[in-house]
């Protein structure tokens, strides 16, 4: 019976739907969070007449429609929607956060250059600018141990106010990556992306340049996630996995009762 087949794997598929849902609630405070969502398709369709298939072969009548029965449905992608973030003033001088699209450069192992939209950096021992987990910042900046302040603009530029004579000195330009397919990033967790041949190779820029995000010092991007709509869309996933589940029962009965009245 090919109800318990097609049933079980719309279990497996809102089972993933599940899945994705609590990992996005469980990252709701993640900063520069993400949110995905699972995207479904169906599978292949047995044809047992197609249409426009000859009704009869004394005339040219043709079957207005077909008979194809469908087999069921699978994950075809988990997408990341990249939705801006809202920000949230921290008063750390060295949090950043993109208002637009781009995204930090990190070095990762072995020189491998990295992506975030974390932007919660500090400063080394060496005072150089570093995220939370001690990775480099791209391109390397360094602020001196006689700054008594820092200042990043909205372009990125990044200043320096050196000992007690107020002068202000220039320590460097973050630039920043925009991709031509964003979504087909590699996620590694720990906030860090990795490009694809799905996305493109990285168009670096300047904050501020057209097309780019502007930096904003003192805030930090919060997770895009909306606690309202996940709990709407894990409902709806729990009713589609029990409507799933009802159709298993009912076909098992159904068999149930075509075996006991087998002589």
């Amino acid at each position: 019976m090919r109800a318990l087949s097609i049933a079980a794997t719309g279990m497996s598929a809102q089972q993933t739907n599940v899945e994705v849902i609590a990992n996005n609630v469980a990252n709701i405070n993640t900063t520069g969070f993400k949110r995905a969502r699972a995207e479904f398709t169906d599978l292949l369709y047995q044809t047992n007449r197609e249409a426009g298939t000859v009704a009869r072969d004394d005339d040219d009548t043709f079957v207005p429609e077909g008979n194809q029965l469908g087999l069921g449905v699978r994950t075809v992608a988990i997408r990341h929607l990249s939705m801006q973030g809202a920000l949230s003033p921290t008063s750390n001088k060295f949090d950043v956060a993109l208002d637009g699209n781009g995204w930090f450069q990190i070095q990762g192992e072995n020189n491998e250059i990295l992506y975030t939209r974390d932007g919660a950096f500090n400063k080394s021992a060496n005072g150089q600018l570093i995220t939370l987990d001690g990775n480099l910042v791209i391109p390397n900046i360094t602020v001196p141990s006689t700054a008594t302040d820092v200042q990043i603009n909205a372009a990125g530029q990044v200043y320096a106010t050196i000992g007690a004579t107020g002068q202000q000195q220039l320590l460097g330009q973050l630039s920043i990556a925009n991709f031509a397919n964003e979504t087909g990033l590699d996620a590694l967790g720990g906030n860090l992306f990795r490009e694809t041949e799905a996305s493109g190779q990285p168009i670096i820029g300047n904050p501020g340049d057209p097309g780019y995000a502007k930096i904003q010092q003192g805030y930090l991007e919060s997770s895009n996630v909306d606690p309202v709509k996940e709990i709407t869309e894990l409902i709806a996933a729990q009713r589609a996995y029990e409507m799933n589940s009802k159709v298993i029962t009912a076909a098992d009965d159904m068999y149930s009762t075509i075996t006991k009245n087998m002589p």
